[in-house]
């Protein structure tokens, strides 16, 4: 699959811990209908079954928007649903050997706080980046810090695209405005709302007329 930059403009990073009554199938539907261009399934803690059931269920409901959808961190199920993509950090498995087992068609995001990590994650085949934590952030406690300059510096520093992560909300998303990235990931400016579809159309809005405009 080609790494189209209007799939990144509002990357939706899905948390259950958000969910209370809610349902995740649900809400990834109001994310869609408010206009999430994509979405990353991403469930650290569930074992490998479940994740492969609830990711061919999460997968044919963004096939049925025309949206991609990226399996985070878990190369084995990623390959066994046919994901679009897979996302991987920096602790996780190396990026060159998850190119290797997903092969070239399938998406490979990477994450990156440093220019070094940036340009290296490009060598070893990666789709595009996720930069940050650009703003604090509760989703991820343990989050480095990266600041507007660096998130510059990298973005001039490689080909691919990038897209920022952390803290993002409609309330400072003009603040990276500039940087050079294609689109911003969030999860509780959209999982975290009472109502997700409003919520997201919002963060859409404020992306094309504060971000990419």
């Amino acid at each position: 699959m080609k790494c189209d930059n209007t799939y990144l403009a509002l990357y939706a990073v899905t948390d259950s811990s958000w969910l209370g009554t809610h349902i995740l199938y649900e809400d990834v539907e109001s994310a869609l209908k408010g206009g999430a261009t994509c979405i990353q399934l991403r469930e650290k803690d569930m074992p490998a079954d479940e994740l492969e059931t609830l990711a061919h269920e999460i997968m044919t409901l963004c096939h049925r928007y025309d949206r991609p959808f990226i399996l985070n961190d878990n190369v084995e199920v990623a390959v066994k649903v046919h994901a679009d993509g897979v996302h991987v950090g920096q602790h996780d498995m190396e990026a060159s050997l998850v190119r290797e087992k997903i092969g070239p068609n399938m998406l490979l995001g990477l994450s990156a706080q440093t220019v070094e990590q940036a340009v290296a994650a490009e060598k070893a085949g990666a789709d595009y980046l996720g930069v940050g934590a650009v703003f604090p952030t509760d989703t991820k406690k343990d989050a480095d810090a990266v600041s507007y300059e660096t998130l510059q510096q990298i973005c001039k520093a490689v080909s691919i695209p990038v897209i920022a992560i952390g803290g993002i909300g409609v309330h400072n998303i003009a603040q990276l405005k500039g940087s050079g990235i294609v689109g911003v990931a969030v999860v509780s400016a959209i999982f975290a709302q009472e109502n997700i579809q409003k919520a997201t159309e919002a963060l859409v809005e404020t992306v094309h007329t504060e971000l990419l405009s």
